[in-house]
């Protein structure tokens, strides 16, 4: 039996001559093909085992040729996508078409071969495609501690069905955290339904959630829509009461009824709800139901702000750089040394989603092929609120003397707070002689007389 034959599909020419010399050492017979027009006359001259086929080519992307052969009933063997970091669209698209797996680039060659070996034994069984191409593509970046644990939570949380509550600030990717956790389930094949709270209004919850029955004409809810799949809750406390009383009901009966209806249905849906880092104080002020977080929290996850995990930010500016060249066509910069460390060192208030956006308005603005740190002392505020906690106060973006200030304010404020305005308290807290704690006090404007007694 001759060997496997391999049709290698990149506009860059390095990239074609080291896979050819690669995986020619390898025993295997190499096509090499620089756009889809080369790669469509090889496919007329002889049949091939495998297409590594790069997405984004200067003529016709690499996701358009592999639907045009899909379509045309022309993909008669495994195709393995490559690419810098994918989109979620790419992915799904690619999975789709009937793309076998994706390798990233800088290729690792280890990775390129286990890949091109699994691929040519799974010829015939394209339908393992979605679970090899979109959690790769889905799973969150960063090697950090803290992200490797999360992942490792959302792995095991895949494998069961119950209800999750990702709590976090805004901004950390909790819907991320859920896309990945459908990709890895068993549900992955069946759809991802996102619905935001605040869309649900106290006048059409009943019928947004349960959907319409009118003698034989059905109009399905969101309960509906999402069977089979997973439904995510985006930010759980912007439900009204009935709302929350309505889903409460759906979770622990495990089935509704639509409105007009008689006979129940039941759920078929995964719930995934999202809900603030301080939801325990919406709980108690009674803007959020603690029966229903308790019955959503069969399994909890807490994606931490970026401010938690910092060493990851420079993977994060070339994930982004890399993502946003790629899907919105904006030129490639790349972050100097000095730049990165500016920005491991910045509190993120808005974390991930802050993250992305400096990234895009500085390949926006920027002509150089290097973002130095002056650009990115430009785009970041150098003012944070002063009602802002003090770890995400930026004070690296202040003079010595004001960055003094702005911590030694935040944290007596803060332990004053912990000492209930207790002076004396205070003192005994920080180490202060009480007159030079008082003295201090008054110079940073700490007005102490309105958090509580002066009783020692």
């Amino acid at each position: 039996m001759s060997n496997p034959h391999v049709l290698v599909v990149d506009d860059e020419a390095d990239i074609r001559a080291l896979i050819q010399d690669i995986l020619g050492d390898e025993g295997y017979g190499v096509t090499v093909a620089a756009d889809a027009g080369e790669a469509r006359a090889a496919r007329t001259q002889r049949k091939f085992d495998l297409i590594l086929l790069d997405i984004w080519m200067p003529d016709t992307d690499g996701i358009t040729l592999l639907r045009e052969w899909s379509e045309g009933g022309d993909l008669n063997c495994p195709v393995v996508i490559m690419s810098g970091h994918g989109t979620v669209d790419t992915a799904v698209e690619a999975t789709r078409l009937g793309a076998f797996d994706f390798v990233e680039k800088p290729l690792s060659l280890a990775k390129l071969l286990r890949t091109v070996e699994a691929a040519l034994e799974s010829a015939g069984r394209q339908a393992r495609a979605a679970t090899n191409l979109l959690p790769s593509l889905l799973a969150p970046v960063g090697r950090s501690e803290v992200m490797q644990a999360l992942r490792e939570r959302v792995q095991q949380y895949a494998r069961h069905d119950g209800s999750v509550l990702l709590s976090g600030e805004p901004g950390t990717g909790r819907g991320a955290f859920a896309r990945y956790m459908h990709a890895l389930s068993r549900r992955t094949s069946e759809p991802l339904t996102s619905v935001t709270a605040a869309s649900i209004t106290e006048s059409n919850a009943e019928e947004q959630l349960l959907g319409r029955e009118d003698g034989d004409e059905i109009t399905a809810g969101i309960f509906e829509r999402a069977a089979g799949g997973t439904l995510v809750i985006d930010e759980l406390s912007d439900l009204g009461s009935s709302a929350q009383k309505i889903l409460l009901g759906v979770v622990e009966d495990v089935r509704f009824t639509r409105v007009g209806g008689r006979s129940p249905v039941k759920l078929k849906a995964r719930i995934v709800a999202t809900v603030g880092a301080s939801f325990e104080a919406l709980i108690e002020s009674g803007k959020l139901r603690r029966d229903l977080v308790a019955q959503l929290s069969v399994l909890s996850l807490r994606v931490p702000p970026l401010r938690d995990y910092s060493e990851d930010v420079p993977e994060l500016l070339t994930y982004y750089v890399d993502k946003l060249v790629d899907a919105e066509g904006l030129t490639f910069r790349r972050f100097n040394v000095a730049a990165q460390n500016r920005l491991r060192n910045y509190p993120w208030p808005d974390n991930v989603r802050e993250l992305k956006h400096l990234v895009r308005r500085l390949l926006l603005s920027g002509s150089g092929e290097d973002i130095a740190l002056d650009e990115v002392e430009a785009e970041i505020s150098a003012i944070t609120p002063v009602d802002e906690p003090l770890v995400k106060q930026d004070l690296l973006a202040m003079p010595l003397r004001e960055a003094r200030e702005h911590f030694e304010r935040s944290y007596l404020q803060q332990q004053l707070v912990l000492c209930d305005g207790k002076v004396g308290q205070l003192a005994k807290r920080v180490g202060m002689e009480r007159t030079h704690l008082y003295r201090k006090l008054r110079s940073l404007g700490v007005d102490f007389k309105s958090v509580g007694s002066d009783d020692s």
